[in-house]
């Protein structure tokens, strides 16, 4: 029965991760895998086949326990629904509140930012904008945010492509070393593993490395040679933007307020993502473009709206993947020093054993990142180490994870964004743009790993 709930997870991340060829959305196997192994988990434990792991993660038999095991059983999986509920909830509200921010016009006040022809300017003024953006509206976001800015910007689709695979570097990049600028590290800062500030302190520097890097290489690669036109702002536009800005301003306020309000009340951070979520719902239904002021059209700048605009189906599989990782993590698969643990942890110990050297399974894991979501790697990986929170591992996990999907197109959420939106080829982002990321990726994975040994380690 073990191998047949193994059997399930790799049949469904097998279909996760060919979705493109099977023209399937990953929703549909990631719920159906966990479905189908807490299933069999449930028949399993209740014929006595095998043991699950309790909420204590101390092993226990339903034959040894009888009703009280069974009951056992179902708070260890309402122990999982509810540790991943607060990850949903969580991103159900970051998720509204950009959303209100975008109806409101508020990413529009960007534009102003940009104002030169220089191609190379222009290069980093973009990468700036998406490294720092995504550390606050998460990189999925904000590569759409920035590609929907450069459709105004270039009107030549070629040198686009470009920017818009640039932007997925620098994003990527930016989210990692966010608590709320990528779904792995909110799930990493949520289940205690990262602290905000943690995170930040070891993670913050690679990642520059990591975005810097390679944009100094392209600024000097002929792409990014010459001068564009750039779309001159419209006065009225400038005039009715008092409102955008207003919008824009709370909303990135009040997703960066959640960690603070974490460390100030010590709550989860859905809490605080729930209170920033109505503080902006109550100022949303009070302020709406001035040209467009009448209670007619009220309820298209409303939080309702935003709301119906949200991604249910990236929810629904964030519940599926996490679920289904949850059921192997409970399942008793073999004896570590004496002690049952469960499938995740016994798949650890066996990765110890072939490479002894965290730091290499690490950079394997940002790797495969790129061809694997980093979603389900991410919550593998958690319930494979147990190590107390801000060690360095999970900190390492944080940025490999994050950035080694800009290896490849499919690699993250921002290239998955990117190639939807600009129609972005496979080989050509392989050839153009694969060896940048990596060059990027490794470059800081050395400095995290001279920072540690060098300042941390002798700290």
């Amino acid at each position: 029965m073990e191998s047949i709930i193994i059997l399930i997870f790799v049949i469904g991340y097998l279909s996760i991760t060919l979705e493109h060829p099977l023209k399937l959305d990953k929703t549909v196997p990631a719920l159906i895998m966990a479905s189908l192994i807490w299933a069999v988990l449930a028949i399993g434990f209740t014929s006595g086949w095998f043991d699950v792991i309790n909420t204590e993660e101390q092993a226990f038999s339903f034959l040894s326990g009888g009703e009280h095991a069974m009951e056992g059983f179902e708070g260890t999986l309402l122990h999982h629904l509810g540790k991943t509920a607060e990850i949903l909830i969580f991103l159900i509200g970051a998720m509204t509140i950009v959303e209100i921010i975008d109806l409101h016009r508020g990413f529009e006040v960007l534009k102003s930012a940009v104002k030169t022809k220089s191609k190379r300017k222009l290069l980093w003024i973009i990468g700036i904008l998406a490294f720092f953006l995504s550390a606050i509206i998460d990189n999925l976001t904000a590569t759409i945010v920035l590609i929907t800015l450069l459709r105004k910007l270039i009107h030549k689709r070629e040198d686009r492509l470009w920017y818009a695979a640039m932007v997925v570097i620098a994003a990527n990049a930016g989210g990692a070393w966010s608590p709320i600028g990528d779904v792995t590290t909110t799930m990493l800062w949520i289940a205690k593993k990262v602290s905000a500030a943690g995170l930040i302190e070891y993670v913050v520097i690679p990642s520059i490395v990591c975005f810097a890097l390679p944009f100094v290489i392209a600024s000097y690669m002929p792409a990014f040679r010459g001068n564009i036109d750039v779309d001159a702002r419209e006065d009225k536009a400038e005039e009715a933007l008092l409102s955008s800005k207003t919008m824009l301003l709370l909303g990135l306020g009040m997703i960066v307020s959640v960690p603070i309000f974490k460390t100030l009340t010590h709550l989860p951070p859905y809490m605080g993502m729930m209170l920033a979520l109505g503080v902006v719902w109550l100022v949303s239904e009070y302020i709406h473009p001035e040209e467009d002021f009448s209670k007619e059209r009220r309820h298209l700048y409303s939080a309702h709206k935003a709301l119906s605009r949200i991604e249910i189906s990236s929810i629904l599989f964030f519940l599926g993947i996490l679920m289904a990782v949850a059921g192997l993590e409970s399942l008793v698969y073999g004896v570590v020093n004496g002690e049952e643990v469960g499938t995740l942890r016994y798949l650890a110990e066996v990765l110890q054993s072939a490479i002894p050297n965290q730091d290499v399974v690490v950079i394997l894991l940002g790797i495969l990142s790129a061809i694997i979501d980093n979603v389900p790697l991410v919550a593998a990986s958690m319930g494979m180490y147990d190590l107390p929170m801000d060690s360095v591992l999970w900190h390492f996990i944080a940025y490999s994870a994050g950035t080694g999907g800009s290896m490849l197109i499919i690699g993250s959420a921002a290239g998955v964004a990117a190639m939807g939106m600009e129609r972005i080829d496979f080989i050509w982002y392989l050839k153009k743009i694969t060896w940048l990321a990596f060059i990027g990726f490794i470059a800081g994975a050395g400095v995290f790993l001279l920072i540690e040994r060098v300042l941390f380690h002798n700290a």
